[in-house]
């Protein structure tokens, strides 16, 4: 075992007092700067081709910076990766992602915010793309785009976790280390997809979605979204804090219902539904980089007591797991959004890589 594997490995499953107080100056980071890739035809897995898919970014720094890929979770954007609970406390001076020091490259994944997506136009005869679409577009993106050929890390959460899983194995070695958060690197199965294909299937079997040739959005949007974040994304803790009597509850489950419906559901069935076919373990041995898997414990899509992560990774030299304790702090699958519970764990992580 490496000296880096038994490092992480002696203070996996605890967090350092020190991860509470980094300290973020987002402010003085250098500004965010968008762009566009555009791939003059792109064939998915299934054979489907597009002319002119758009993969729209987000980079902060010197292009002459060793390069990171940071990775978002399903429908969100790059946006939420610059968020003050996550780029603000790893993307400022002095924090592990500093953004004088690295070159930070956020991408819109395919279907979300401005790159390519079904309401562009095409709506439900939009090519069903999967995760393994997504990682060949922002490799594209990277090499073909931005000429980067090597990456010193690669760090995502959720469904940016799983990619990075993908990554690890699809494109082994070109980055020096991964970081997959909120993920397991094993296929959809249990409560994770149960819950993905009843909130798709909530959708599908409005009549008012009308095959995808609505005219305003489906009811059912509103109500399978929120139904789906109150089951796997919040902490049992958490809820019981902020809502632990019934007037307590109510009020949480009004204030959901009346926020404005921002998704479009052509969009929202091809993001959850993307993840289906999810399988990262035939790739997995090729892995040969440290990697650090940071979940939490209250995760209700990944619950750790289940072994399987653990179970996963026995045969990866390099790997270790970080998992956050759970509390009322913690806010189950959407813990890791929140940089302070491991930004010193992931400091470390980063200085201990192998010198290019």
């Amino acid at each position: 075992m490496s000296l880096i594997s038994r490092a992480l490995r002696a203070a996996a499953f605890c967090l350092c007092a020190a991860a509470l107080h980094v300290p973020a100056h987002a402010a003085d980071q250098p500004a965010p700067v968008e762009g566009d890739w555009i791939a003059p035809t792109f064939v998915f897995h299934n054979g489907q081709a597009l002319d002119n898919l758009r993969l729209h970014y987000v980079t902060i720094g010197e292009r002459s910076n060793p390069a990171v890929l940071v990775l978002h979770g399903t429908y969100q954007t790059a946006q939420a990766m610059l968020s003050k609970d996550f780029g603000g406390q790893l993307f400022g001076p002095g924090q592990p992602l500093d953004a004088s020091k690295y070159f930070i490259v956020i991408p819109d994944g395919i279907g979300v915010g401005k790159s390519t997506k079904p309401s562009d136009g095409l709506r439900a005869a939009f090519p069903q793309y999967n995760y393994a679409d997504m990682v060949l577009a922002q490799y594209r993106m990277l090499t073909e785009g931005l000429g980067i050929k090597r990456l010193r890390l690669i760090i995502g959460n959720s469904m940016g976790g799983m990619q990075a899983w993908l990554w690890g194995g699809t494109y082994p070695g070109f980055a020096d280390g991964l970081v997959p958060m909120a993920s397991q690197p094993t296929e959809m199965s249990s409560r994770n997809w149960i819950m993905r294909r009843m909130l798709v299937e909530s959708i599908r079997q409005d009549p008012a979605w009308n095959n995808g040739n609505y005219t305003v959005q489906p009811p059912s949007l509103r109500l399978a979204n929120n139904m789906f974040i109150f089951a796997t994304n919040g902490g049992t803790l958490a809820y019981q804090q902020m809502a632990g009597t019934h007037a307590q509850a109510d009020k949480l489950v009004d204030e959901r219902l009346a926020a404005p419906v921002t998704a479009d559901a052509n969009d929202f069935i091809y993001q959850w539904g993307s993840s289906a076919d999810y399988n990262a373990m035939p790739g997995l041995a090729k892995i040969r980089v440290p990697l650090l898997a940071i979940n939490s414990a209250d995760d209700e899509r990944n619950p750790p007591e289940t072994g399987i992560l653990q179970a996963a990774l026995k045969d990866l030299p390099n790997a270790a797991v970080m998992l956050i304790p759970a509390s009322a702090e913690t806010r189950g699958h959407g813990t890791t959004g929140m940089a302070r519970f491991y930004a010193a764990q992931l400091d470390q992580f980063i200085r201990a890589l192998p010198t290019r």
